[in-house]
């Protein structure tokens, strides 16, 4: 019996998706749960799984059309099984007409390409089309990044269509060779980069991303409706670097556990005994989840994504590492699923790795709180009166003034105290 594929919901703000790619074509077969199309949203370039098994009849959305939230996008039976979209509840006129006439125009593009320059693949001009060249949404966007004229970009999707894939290929070229001179210029004194001779540099307007733009909304919404108040607390991390030491000598490269593994599960574990931080505000409710799923803030081109580590409190470090370590490289790539960005009960923002002292972070809504963590710096500390070479590391948790208060979130974080200051609790 066929089965209607719709536009699915990759967070609670989210109204529509652009469809970047299929990545079964139509008469391809699909098995629930795998890899049915990519679709962009405003945080990120998603892999969609599909939720049937069968062979994909048809697609009803074009590559590159935004599509709202709900709204069908394909239809997946049995193989030779007849489409009848009106008793699936979908109009014809919505939909456009089956992807058998593609090859056919894709020939017809072909026939004719428009000539390169400077012996470059350039894409056929089409009027009508931003920059006259078909490309996804997620490829315009890496190009305009990256200075790159789409028109000297040859693309491989469906006819002749630029995909990321693309742009990173034609960045790996070489730039091509500078004309020779007729004769050496005279030898000139370097030039400072910033001179306070002549004009300044003009002003440059950067559009803004869509993904930030949404950061910019929804942390603009966090600090206007979430009233915020903040605790900081100072750690001891000498033991845990001590252990990191240990563990990471009895593992091969490229699954060496990080600070951040450690602060991962330490704060999954002690957030067990604090259900009221491991919460989300509802409609006049605290919900206070059962699931311990841990959101770990990943830096991307253009912004930020949070990857989720769910059940980190069950969870053995290793796992932990491997698991983020994963999210983290696909949330870069623009791959990850809406699984890996979905549904974290509480957050951490890390900025270990930049030197960073401290700082505060604005709570990821629903959700009711998110602790901020800075280097693990080693500096003097006093201990029985004399002064001591120490490891320290700085934490500050930001609270939903109206799911907790100050108290609570001291506690908390004295907990955090134990698990960090004797990391071998972390292993039980």
């Amino acid at each position: 019996m066929a089965e209607i594929v719709s536009m699915p919901k990759l967070g609670f703000d989210m109204a529509e998706g652009t469809l970047v790619r299929w990545v079964v074509p139509e008469g391809g077969e699909v098995a629930k749960g795998n890899v049915l199309a990519e679709i962009e949203t405003d945080k990120a370039t998603v892999e969609v799984e599909s939720s049937f098994t069968g062979v994909v009849l048809r697609h009803l959305v074009q590559q590159g059309t935004p599509v709202p939230v709900g709204d069908p996008i394909a239809v997946v039976g049995e193989a030779g099984e007849k489409v009848d979209l009106a008793s699936l509840g979908v109009g014809e006129s919505a939909v456009p007409a089956p992807s058998t006439e593609q090859p056919q125009a894709a020939a017809k593009e072909t026939t004719a390409p428009s000539a390169p320059e400077a012996g470059e693949p350039e894409a056929e001009e089409i009027p009508g089309l931003p920059d006259g060249v078909r490309a996804s949404p997620l490829a315009r966007r890496m190009a305009e990044d990256l200075g790159i004229d789409l028109r000297k970009v040859k693309g491989s999707g469906p006819q002749g269509r630029i995909i990321k894939q693309d742009i990173e290929e034609y960045k790996k070229q070489p730039a091509p060779a500078a004309a020779p001179v007729s004769a050496p210029s005279p030898a000139v004194a370097p030039q400072p980069v910033f001179s306070t001779v002549g004009s300044p540099p003009p002003d440059e307007t950067v559009p803004l991303t869509r993904l930030r733009a949404a950061i910019g909304r929804r942390v603009v919404e966090a600090k206007v409706e979430v009233p915020h108040f903040y605790v900081t607390h100072d750690y001891d991390m000498a033991p845990v670097m001590e252990m990191r030491k240990q563990i990471n000598a009895l593992l091969p490269d490229g699954e060496k556990l990080s600070v951040n593994d450690f602060v991962v599960k330490a704060v999954a574990l002690a957030l067990r005994q604090f259900p009221n931080l491991n919460a989300s505000l509802g409609d006049g409710a605290i919900i206070r989840h059962g699931q311990v799923n841990v959101g770990v803030a990943v830096a991307v081109e253009g912004g930020l994504l949070t990857v989720v580590c769910r059940d980190a409190d069950r969870k053995p470090l290793r796992q932990i590492s491997l698991e983020v370590g994963s999210m983290a490289i696909k949330a870069r790539d623009g791959k990850v699923r809406p699984d890996d960005i979905e549904g974290s009960t509480f957050s951490i923002s890390n900025l270990g790795m930049f030197d960073v002292e401290s700082f505060t972070a604005i709570i990821n809504p629903p959700e009711a709180a998110i602790l901020a963590v800075g280097s693990a710096r080693e500096v003097p500390v006093v201990v029985d009166g004399e002064i001591k070479p120490g490891i320290r590391m700085k934490a500050t948790l930001s609270v939903d003034h109206r799911v907790s208060d100050g108290a609570e979130g001291a506690r908390f974080l004295q907990a955090l105290e134990l698990y960090l200051q004797d990391p071998l609790r972390l292993m039980l």
